[in-house]
């Protein structure tokens, strides 16, 4: 899940990075524009943008804390995934 602005221009670039970073990992990309759904970011605590948020069959994994950078972000993701499930922020 990706939390973002459409006015954050590292939110776009996270945004265009994603699908294709991890596009034979996960199967959908959910994306919450923080500017419409104000009371979503507050339940989550979403303080800066982008946030990441990673979920496999509806349990929380982690959050995405990489460089922008295709290979970063899928090792990384591979290792998050690939972890336990957490208890959500």
């Amino acid at each position: 899940m990706l939390f973002s602005a459409p006015h954050c221009g590292a939110c776009r670039a996270w945004k265009r990075l994603l699908p294709d970073a991890l596009s034979d990992v996960v199967e959908t990309f959910f994306e919450v524009d923080v500017s419409e759904a104000t009371g979503v970011a507050r339940y989550f605590d979403i303080f800066h943008l982008p946030t990441i948020y990673f979920y496999r069959d509806g349990r929380f994994h982690a959050q995405l804390q990489c460089p922008a950078c295709r290979e970063t972000i899928r090792e990384t993701g591979l290792r998050l995934l690939e972890a336990a499930a957490e208890d959500e922020p």
